[in-house]
């Protein structure tokens, strides 16, 4: 058996897999969403039994996984203190950076200033710039941009200038190039106008485009102030990112990224290699399918299949755990595939966590930092001006 001389912690984010109940889910016009107790009603009742032993039934009333009288992980529910329901300002929370102002969004669309000068900055023509489902305004515009080479534009909920383009039409390397203008001018010059700005890319023909989500990119934001990771990497440790996590910072506290493309049961596969290697230090993963392949395009049963899914991986990542490991299991926003439109929804956020003493109730927590506190505190990283307590 592999002996561990150090401690280790593990954050796993489910992306958009909300809990509901939201204190001030009506100010965002999300009244109602709960993405797990939902999905679970829509496709009468979840079979998740390892989550089930971990306590998830006894976080929330949800249908086909009831509470555990004993549950081997501790569980409670965390409430999100930044003001907004995306990916960044979660993860960002998440390791004790909140957001107390919104970023800008674009329900009507990007002003014509900015299309206007990244038209002229890349040379082509936009299409779209208004907000959308990426698959949905892909086949609405794919056939015209095949035709005119012109970008796709949209955004979402989110503060996000996505840009669309079929790798057939537009090479891959003049996408990322486009999408460096468009950040340095929505990003670069002194002011933030977006949180990131997403390439894109996808091939195919009308009525069969397909995302390439492998070669998607993300340039975002630079965190603005010191974070857990800072804080855990300054301590001499390693700080293992998977999946998007690497973006979400741009590049901050991480000594080691993991793509874990293409999907979901990869980026398991990477946690897995990940916690295989290390010492000491942190594995901090996003596992983005549930948001970006069933939350967005309103699929519950997708949503339900990809829970099962990492039930069924769950054993072997416990498995993977030392007597000085620390696992914890949560999630960034809501993205309820049973709710309207198709964008994030306001909720609250689950909260497993393996090791660190004897299981018990964690309550309801005042802030997702408490995660990345508890996280620095197993590894003895400093906590001084930072949010969040610790529950271990």
């Amino acid at each position: 058996m592999r002996r561990h001389p150090g401690r280790r912690a593990a954050v796993v984010v489910l992306d958009g897999v909300g809990a509901g109940d939201a204190p001030d889910a009506a100010d965002f016009g999300d009244a109602g969403a709960n993405t797990l107790a939902n999905t679970a009603r829509a496709v009468g009742g979840l079979d998740l039994p390892n989550l089930q032993r971990l306590g998830l039934g006894n976080i929330l009333d949800l249908e086909g996984v009831p509470p555990a009288p004993a549950p081997a992980a501790s569980w409670g529910l965390m409430t999100e203190r930044s003001a907004a329901k995306a990916t960044l300002a979660g993860h960002w929370e998440i390791m004790g950076l909140v957001l107390e102002e919104p970023l800008p969004t674009y329900p009507q669309g990007f002003p014509g200033w900015i299309i206007d000068r990244f038209e002229r900055e890349t040379g082509r023509k936009v299409i779209g710039n208004r907000p959308a489902s990426g698959t949905q305004i892909i086949e609405e515009l794919g056939p015209e941009q095949e035709r005119t080479g012109a970008w796709i534009v949209y955004t979402s909920a989110d503060s996000v200038f996505q840009v669309a383009a079929h790798t057939g039409v537009i090479p891959l390397e003049e996408l990322y190039k486009a999408c460096e203008k468009a950040h340095r001018m929505l990003i670069g010059e002194g002011r933030i106008l977006v949180e990131r700005v997403i390439a894109r890319p996808y091939h195919g023909s009308p009525g069969a485009y397909e995302r390439e989500n492998e070669n998607r990119r993300d340039y975002g934001i630079e965190p603005f102030g010191e974070t857990y990771l800072d804080r855990i990497k300054a301590s001499g440790q390693e700080v293992v990112a998977v999946g998007k996590i690497r973006d979400i910072f741009d590049g901050r506290g991480i000594t080691r990224h993991l793509p874990g493309k293409p999907d979901d049961a990869a980026k398991v596969d990477a946690v897995l290699e990940a916690l295989g290697g290390l010492e000491r230090g942190l594995v901090f993963a996003n596992l983005v399918d549930f948001d970006a392949k069933y939350g967005h395009r309103r699929d519950p049963e997708g949503m339900a299949q990809n829970l099962e899914r990492f039930d069924r991986r769950l054993p072997e990542l416990l498995g993977a755990l030392g007597p000085e490991d620390l696992l914890i299991i949560t999630a960034d926003h809501g993205n309820d595939p049973t709710f309207r439109g198709t964008d994030h929804t306001r909720e609250r956020v689950p909260l497993l966590s393996v090791g660190g003493g004897e299981a018990r109730s964690l309550g309801v927590r005042g802030t997702f930092a408490d995660a990345g506190a508890t996280a620095a505190a197993w590894l003895g990283a400093r906590k001084d001006g930072l949010p969040g307590e610790s529950w271990v």
